[in-house]
This record gives C-alpha cells, sequence and structure tokens, in this order.
C-alpha cells in the first residue's frame, strides 16, 4: 500500500510528554497517509487530497474537547473532528482535525502489551478513517471500519490490534 502524499497533515504538540518522543508526529502523518490510500484502494471517497491537522495533547486537554463537542466528561485515546460535508463540497480541503492524548495511549499500550507506537499509529489511523467518513456506530460498520484498519496497519508492519491474545497471568 503507497502512502498518500496528497494529504497534508500538520502536527501540533499541545500539552504532555510527546517532546520526549520527537518522532511521533512522522510517525502520526505516516499513519495519516497510509489510512487516505487505503480507504482509496477500496472505496471511492471522492477525497483525492486535503489538509489535515492533528493535536497532540494530554488526558486534560483531550478531556476538555470530549466534554465540550461531545458532553463526555473524561479523557478518551483520540477524537475526530470531521470538516462538514457542506464545506468539502464548496472546495474546503481541510479533511478535519484529529486530537490524540499521551497519558491515555500509553496506558491502553501497557495494558493490552502493545508498544506505544504501534497503538500512535492505530489511533491515527482510526481517527483518520473517522474523517473521511467511517464509523463504528452500528456492528457492520465496526466490522468495516475494524476491517479496513487492520489492512492499513498490516501494511505498516503493525499487527492486527484487535486479536485476542493470552492472558498474561493465569489463576489456578
Amino acid at each position: 500500500m503507497s502512502e498518500s502524499a496528497a494529504i497534508e497533515v500538520d502536527v501540533l504538540v499541545t500539552a504532555g510528554p510527546w517532546p520526549d518522543r520527537p518522532e511521533a508526529a512522522g510517525q502520526v502523518t505516516r499513519a495519516i497517509r497510509a489510512a487516505h490510500a487505503g480507504a482509496l484502494e477500496e472505496y471511492d471517497l471522492g477525497i483525492e487530497a486535503g489538509e489535515v491537522a492533528v493535536m497532540l495533547t494530554d488526558d486534560a486537554g483531550i478531556r476538555t474537547l470530549n466534554r465540550d463537542w461531545r458532553s463526555k466528561d473524561k479523557a478518551t485515546n483520540v477524537l475526530s473532528f470531521p470538516t462538514p460535508q457542506v464545506a468539502r463540497e464548496a472546495g474546503e480541503p481541510h479533511l478535519g482535525d484529529i486530537a490524540i492524548a499521551y497519558e491515555t495511549v500509553a496506558r491502553e499500550a501497557a495494558a493490552e502489551e502493545k508498544s506505544f507506537d504501534d497503538h500512535l499509529t492505530h489511533l491515527a489511523v482510526h481517527g483518520m478513517l473517522h474523517l473521511l467518513g467511517f464509523d463504528h456506530e452500528t456492528p457492520d460498520e465496526a466490522e468495516e471500519m475494524e476491517a479496513m484498519e487492520r489492512r492499513i496497519l498490516s501494511g505498516l508492519g503493525i499487527a492486527d490490534p484487535y486479536a485476542e491474545t493470552e492472558p498474561v497471568h493465569q489463576t489456578r
């Protein structure tokens, strides 16, 4: 799967220990471009090019966004804010914004025994697919979106994030 250079990605660090991970912006950019290319391989989305803004933040920052925009007063791993369809139809090149929270990414990666980098890449792919119109509100939508994520991540050399793993500690 080739990455889509037609997608411009602007990554802004606003909070959290992201400066300790200088490679994060490049990883996120690569993931977003791969998600765009992967979606275009399967669907005629009418979105050949565009711009995406990514905010790398902390749990407090994403909690504020989640509360203000989704009425959910809690931190989450990734949020996507697609540009309205009417603006896209009018020629707006900005596809939307993605926010990713450092602490939640780190916590989930540790709990799922995944690398931080692989989980970050997965969340960037997930966020981009939302900007492209994919969702997981119904079981069929979730199955379609997860299958696409698996294919895109496989192309990036990342294992299936939804695979069942054996428990680390077994009790007798």
